[in-house]
């Protein structure tokens, strides 16, 4: 199975209400807490930085109304690429807790380790991060002939460990619950609610899983096509395969041979669509198509919302998706 990793730009959604977690529906975030690193401490609340969309969607949620919750993540902004600020790293160690997820932002990485904010949550440690391989198809037929340090930083791009976890629901559930468990021991005045958040949230995460099983269950074919390599675990959780354009980069320019290896693909496997993503270039993507006489449509790795994202947080964006692979796939 071919798997692509890419980061995806973090929205600035509100911190929900408490009823609102608890509630089983999708509703977005109203106007609340949620907003730029700048404001993320001094409050009279647990104040919970985020690196990127996905983790500030979960703080939201659990922390409810106990928690003040900023983003580094601009929306819009490819978050693999950000770079922090002066004030932003400063401002990062008056935190009460921070949330990321390690390896996919090396400069937040590089923050956290040097600050001693006694609450840190990496999100890759909540769950199992999977070696997906072969995800570097450009390098492809190129190795032979670069340099030994090459073909090794090339060997080590393709075995690296996919941190797209939040697009698999079941694994997204238990990175909630490992968050949940850690706000409850650093705030322990409301960890109550917290508790009664995360299940809830694992409650929505549980019944998304399963309409996508079912959805998915009976598809003319197993085979997409993305832009990159962000939909690993979604694949491998649903018996799909991906097939990527690029590797673990979004901006990754893929070798003449890939192209027509996906050609090829795109016929043998009843491939109809080419998916691509709303915060890197299409160019590509809709070439192929055009070469290859199918279709585009957008799948969202859910790294950012913005105003061009398919709904206002990570279950509606969620719900589109799901409607995109039933009809690219030929859902029964």
């Amino acid at each position: 199975m071919n798997i692509r990793r890419r980061l995806i730009p973090t929205a600035a959604l509100a911190a929900l209400s408490l009823t609102a977690v608890s509630a089983c529906s999708s509703d977005p975030a109203s106007a609340g807490n949620a907003g730029n690193a700048g404001n993320a401490s001094n409050t009279d609340k647990f104040d919970v930085v985020a690196s990127f969309y996905p983790m500030q969607f979960l703080a939201e949620q659990i922390g409810g109304d106990h928690v003040n919750v900023t983003t580094l993540t601009e929306p819009g902004q490819e978050p693999h690429d950000l770079e922090l600020s002066t004030k932003q790293t400063a401002e990062l160690g008056e935190a009460d807790a921070i949330l990321f997820l390690k390896t996919l932002q090396p400069a937040v990485d590089e923050a956290v380790a040097q600050t001693d904010v006694k609450t840190k949550i990496d999100a890759a440690t909540l769950t199992k991060l999977e070696d997906h391989g072969d995800v570097e198809h450009e390098h492809a037929g190129e190795e032979e002939h670069a340099g030994e340090e090459e073909h090794a930083e090339s060997e080590e791009k393709e075995h690296a460990l996919d941190p797209h976890v939040w697009l698999d629901p079941v694994k997204y559930a238990e990175v909630a619950s490992g968050v949940g468990a850690a706000f409850e021991k650093a705030d322990p005045d409301h960890a109550a609610d917290y508790k009664k958040n995360t299940e809830a949230l694992v409650k929505k995460l549980d019944a998304l899983n399963t309409e996508y099983a079912d959805g998915l269950k009976d598809t003319k074919s197993k085979v997409f096509f993305t832009n990159h390599a962000a939909f690993g675990y979604l694949a491998e959780r649903y018996g799909l395969t991906q097939e990527a354009i690029s590797g673990l980069d979004p901006e990754s320019e893929p070798s003449p041979a890939r192209i027509k290896e996906l050609q090829d693909e795109a016929k043998a496997d009843g491939v109809t669509t080419v998916f691509y993503e709303t915060l890197v270039s299409d160019k590509t993507a809709k070439t192929l198509a055009k070469d290859a006489g199918l279709k585009t449509d957008v799948l969202d790795p859910l790294e950012g919302i913005t105003d061009k994202s398919k709904g206002d947080d990570y279950f509606q964006v969620m719900e589109s998706n799901l409607k995109a692979l039933q009809t690219a796939l030929g859902a029964q």
